[in-house]
């Protein structure tokens, strides 16, 4: 691709745009053009790539200046922020883990911006404080990333990332002596720590370029075994293939440390996977799989095979065996086939497997023995999402249960009794009674079945004026189950819908629902959502003034595809850190990982203009009336790096020709959203219902 530069750079100044008496900033243009297979495309605001420069740090600056004037004219938003803050403001636990003896387990107070870990000698012990990230800064913007045990007793390795960053630094704590160690790590990224001996195995990075750690593609992922007490500097190069610098290489180790894998990712919709025999002081790596189109995760070892999980040759899930000495994948035996329903996770607990389906995007968990006999379904408490917590060697288990009206609640299960026993329910403060939930099925625009949650306060009439929170994601193989969100109830209690829909190119019905949303066929996840939309509006439960879409990552470009190709179709759009130039989105931090979903434009022109042809920043025209807009994205993420939502918020300013308002809200000290403080998420979501209710003539009750 041969790029055409032409500079023409303008001063940033502000310029009158009709939009409720907005006066947006005006973005300077350049007049930088790329050449795709013969066809001239405009990039005008490529600077804005260079999101450290100080043209763009003024061009945020005044972007924030008049959307922080917007929203603080709002009149019910300190109520709103009050409301979100009360229902935060709940004890949150997660199930205890057993690591050496002694449990673990994460507990918020209610408004902490970091959860605390906490240890006790014994189940229902005195807890005491093991590390606490609120310590970390004064803002809470450092997030605890992972804590990762080592095997022999000694030490935990923990993770943070600043900033909201997929950067991690690793430190060591001494767990004779509670002390922190002077080992520190930096550069990591997407790893854990794989303890062997008095030492462990992660994956890093060279250090990027000064100014442009956020930014830079990322490439030569290595991996480095460090040992405990010495520097960074002496960790020794584990693994590394050059021959394949958009990889990722991650390794892990059993318990037992006899067996260690090697994980490779980044060139398909799965990952490859290698074992090692550490038994045998001269093995090397032997390499089972070779199609990456496919996942492959190991969950138990006895020794002598490998229980697997994976979707090879089975798109719902199967779990397999595998011998060590011969451990290739094609003298695999199959121990539970491929079921009518999705298999969503497995986990080996006691000896015992605990099989994970979903059935139209809701969870049910099923007892086998390691032999594959089905022993009973575990009943769960209603429709919603659950997650099995434990050891392979241990009698005790835990399982955390949440729907769309239950908050996440910890139950103790006796596998052997077949039991489930209460261990801890948060109290929130709404009436959990007056709430319900449905699930509804509409026709997709090629005749296909598309599932929907429906939730809302009990006794709402279809008055065609509910206002409507229409979310969804559909893609990478991600699936959305029911789940609680205390940030939703304010909109609840305001006669608002919560509206989540099961969109192809989710995992949610098994490979072939996942792929009907990929590359050349993801125009099916767009009208998936415009069919939800209609069909809520059919079926009398709302209308166009009152409908709101919202998603973020990939569902901000779901958000960002949608209110481009049916601006008619929405009162008000909230595109989340979404990937909106979809022609440039693998030049960036780890956008090249996300080719097996998308395809690129260098793939071919059929490619290229089959993404041109549903890119966000690509379609939007000018003089169109679009929705009232709320664009999110922060300074710090280097996972959609904030140039996608500057580029296509400029844009659609420049374009807007209708009344309702454009804004962007660019975060400071944050990132992706994972890891992000309490504090600001409270802010954010007060910002973004807000908007949503003002941009429908509602106020919050």
């Amino acid at each position: 691709m041969k790029r055409l530069i032409l500079i023409a750079m303008a001063s940033l100044a502000t310029t009158a745009m009709s939009a409720q008496g907005l006066q947006y900033p005006k973005a300077a243009k350049d007049g930088t053009v790329d050449d795709y297979f013969g066809e001239k495309v405009a990039d005008p605001y490529r600077w804005m790539e260079d999101d450290r420069s100080e043209q763009t740090a003024a061009w945020v600056k005044a972007e924030n200046e008049v959307t922080d004037a917007y929203l603080k004219r709002i009149p019910f938003r300190s109520k709103l922020l009050k409301r979100l803050t009360e229902l935060a403001n709940y004890e949150k636990i997660s199930a205890p883990a057993r690591h050496n003896g002694k449990w673990y387990f994460y507990k918020n107070d209610g408004l902490q911006n970091q959860s605390v870990l906490y240890v006790m000698d014994n189940l229902g012990g005195e807890p005491r404080v093991f590390l606490d990230p609120n310590k970390l800064s004064e803002d809470g913007t450092v997030a605890l990333k992972g804590v990762y045990f080592s095997n022999n007793g000694k030490w935990a390795a923990y993770a943070i990332s600043r900033s909201g960053s997929d950067w991690e630094e690793l430190f060591v704590i001494d767990l004779a002596t509670g002390r922190l160690t002077d080992d520190h790590i930096e550069w990591a990224k997407f790893t854990g720590a794989a303890w062997r001996g008095d030492g462990f195995y992660y994956s890093a990075y060279d250090a990027p370029t000064q100014g442009h750690e956020f930014s830079n593609v990322n490439s030569g992922h290595k991996i480095y075994y460090h040992k405990v007490g010495t520097p960074q500097s002496e960790d020794k190069l584990f693994y590394q293939n050059a021959a394949y610098p958009m990889r990722f290489y991650i390794c892990g180790v059993n318990e037992a440390e006899t067996l260690m894998y090697l994980f490779e990712e980044g060139a398909g919709a799965g990952n490859n996977l290698f074992v090692r025999d550490l038994r045998n002081p001269d093995s090397q790596f032997i390499q089972m799989t070779t199609d990456m189109d496919y996942q492959y995760s190991p969950i138990y070892d006895d020794g002598e095979h490998i229980w697997i999980f994976t979707n090879y040759k089975a798109p719902k899930g199967r779990v397999v065996t595998a011998d060590i000495r011969y451990p290739g994948i094609d003298n695999w035996q199959e121990l539970i086939p491929e079921q009518e329903n999705v298999l969503s996770a497995a986990e080996v607990i006691n000896q015992k497997l605990i099989l994970t389906y979903q059935k139209d995007a809701s969870d049910h968990a099923y007892l086998y023995t390691l032999e594959g006999k089905l022993k009973h379904e575990i009943q769960l408490p209603t429709v919603g999402s659950v997650n099995f917590y434990g050891n392979e060697k241990d009698p005790e288990c835990f399982y955390t249960f949440t729907s769309f009206t239950v908050p996440g609640t910890i139950f103790s299960y006796d596998l052997d009794k077949d039991q489930s026993t209460l261990y801890a329910a948060p109290k929130v403060k709404f009436k959990q009674d007056e709430y319900t939930s449905e699930q509804v099925f509409f026709q997709s625009k090629d005749g296909t079945r598309i599932p929907m949650f429906l939730t809302y306060k009990k006794g709402l009439k279809k008055s065609g004026k509910n206002p409507v929170y229409l979310y969804g994601y559909g893609g990478f193989n991600i699936s959305l189950k029911p789940g609680f969100s205390a940030s939703r109830i304010p909109f609840l209690e305001s006669g608002g819908i919560y509206a989540q829909v099961t969109l192809r190119g989710g995992s949610e019905y098994g490979e072939e629902w996942h792929l009907a949303g990929t590359k050349m066929q993801k125009q099916n996840v767009f009208d998936d959502f415009i069919g939800a939309a209609e069909w809520l509006i059919r079926e009398g439960y709302t209308c166009r003034e009152r409908l709101a879409i919202v998603g973020g990552s990939n569902g901000g470009l779901l958000v960002g595809a949608c209110m481009t190709q049916r601006p008619d179709l929405f009162a008000v759009a909230i595109p989340q850190v979404g990937v909106m130039d979809m022609l440039r989105y693998h030049k960036f931090t780890i956008g090249w990982n996300w080719a097996s979903d998308y395809g690129t434009s260098e793939d071919s022109k059929e490619m290229f203009e089959y993404l041109r042809g549903y890119s966000p920043l690509h379609n939007l025209k000018p003089g169109t009336a679009y929705p009232a807009t709320l664009v999110t994205t922060a300074d710090h993420d280097d996972r959609v790096v904030p140039a996608h939502s500057f580029k296509f918020a400029a844009t659609l300013q420049e374009c807007q020709g209708g009344n309702a308002p454009v804004l962007i809200r660019i975060d400071t000290k944050a990132g992706h959203g994972g890891g992000k403080p309490l504090a600001k998420v409270l802010e954010e979501q007060a910002d973004i219902y807000g908007f949503i209710l003002y941009n429908m003539g509602l106020k919050f009750k």
